[in-house]
Order: C-alpha cells, then structure tokens, then sequence
C-alpha cells in the first residue's frame, strides 16, 4: 500500500516507521509548507498534522479521489462540512480523535458504564485528561469524545473546564506536563465512594498503529466511517 503522510512531525515519523515496518510504501511526506506533489501516487493518506492544516489536507484529498484517515483533532468544527465533500465526491475518509485500538475499546466502555450510572442521581461525573505540553488543544478530542460518550447516554447536556455546581455539565480537567503521551480517566463520585475508569497510552505508537490499520481497511470502500466500523464494533452499519 502507498501511504501519504499528511503531517511529518512526531506522529508522523512514527506511522512512517510503523509503516515501512508492515510492508507498505511512503510515497509523500508532506510538512505544512510543502506541497502535495506525490499525493497522486497514494493509495491512501494519513493526516496527523495540525488544526488549521487539517480541513486543506482533508479537502485534497477528497477532492484527488485518495481515500483520507485523519487523526489531527482541534478543527472538528468543520467536520460536517468534510462529511459532505466526501460524499459529494463518492470519497473516503474516516476522522477519529483517537486512533488507539484501546481507547476506541475504551469509549464503549465508557459508554456502557454511563447508561449505567444513568439511573444513579447520587454520582457526579467528571472527566480528566493529561497530555504533553507540546499538544495544541485542551481539551484533548479524546477527551471530547469521552464527554460526548457521557452525554449521548444521560442527563448531562455538555462538558466545561470550569468546574462548577451545575449538574448537568461534565468537568472536565486537562492537565499538560511533560513526556505524558495521553492519560484519560472517567470518575463517577459520590459521598460514599467513587468509580474510576482509565487509559494509559504508553507511547504514540498506538496512535499510530491504529491509523495504519483503519487505512488498511479503507482502500477499496466509500464513504464516511469511524472505527467503530473499523473494529466491527457497529455491526448493523452496512459497509460499502
């Protein structure tokens, strides 16, 4: 498989390395000033590059006809517009704010637990995110899409990193030290005692790895997907 990569910093160098690894091929490695030139050879794009490059890599490759997996969060804003030029352009494309097999794990989980706690009005909720000082956006999308989880399945209406007495808003605590490649904890507290759920990413090679096998699966399909369709996980979503 040839695989652009849409973003050569960190992450970049270290889907590259997972890449090559797994047999397949680089054929662009594409910084914020470069141009896409190479993008044509791919069979498939990897974008892990920043906020406000994200929707310009993304609509290129839509618009170039290469299937595109993106993992840059901090633009989900202008998502929907994304869903609707890839389906304007019979593309492919499959966001996630998290590429980790373990954290998509982690977000059934986590959604599970909150139909659970649902019917407890005795537990609160709150959220706590913990990344390296070099991350752009806080909260994390992890973080967001752990709120989001929260949400879909209880009262809560949204998510603040204020932390207040409303009880219908999920605090959420984003901290940033160094060398912490993403801890995501979920706690439910009440006066008696308090339930924790938890993810450790031990380095960015998860990350990486989990974007590789959702542009594995990509090629040859259409349409907008998520890893849940990736992992099986949704199995009533017809597949094109």
């Amino acid at each position: 498989m040839k695989i652009a990569l849409l973003g050569y910093g960190k992450m970049g160098k270290v889907i590259e390395k997972i890449a090559l690894n797994r047999g397949h091929e680089i054929v662009l490695q594409k910084s914020s000033s470069d141009s896409y030139s190479g993008l044509e050879n791919a069979d498939v794009a990897i974008d892990f590059s920043v906020p406000n490059s994200a929707v310009a890599n993304i609509s290129e490759c839509l618009n170039s006809g290469i299937p595109i997996v993106s993992g840059t969060t901090g633009w989900i804003k202008d998502y929907p517009k994304m869903v609707a030029l890839c389906e304007i352009k019979n593309g492919s494309f499959i966001y996630s704010s998290n590429f980790s097999l373990g954290v998509n794990l982690f977000f059934e989980l986590n959604s599970y637990l909150a139909k659970m706690m649902s019917k407890l009005d005795s537990y609160s909720a709150s959220i706590q995110e913990i990344h390296h000082i070099q991350k752009l956006d806080s909260p994390s999308g992890t973080a967001i899409s752990i709120a989001n989880g929260i949400i879909e399945n209880s009262e809560y209406k949204n998510w603040s990193l204020d932390k207040n007495d409303n009880e219908h808003e999920i605090y959420i605590d984003a901290q940033r030290t160094e060398k912490v490649p993403g801890t995501h904890s979920v706690f439910y507290t009440s006066e008696e005692d308090t339930i924790e759920i938890k993810h450790i990413a031990h380095s960015r090679d998860g990350f990486a790895l989990g974007s590789i096998i959702a542009a594995e699966w990509l090629v040859g399909k259409k349409g907008v997907f998520t890893m849940r369709d990736v992992l099986e996980i949704n199995q009533n979503k017809n597949n094109i």
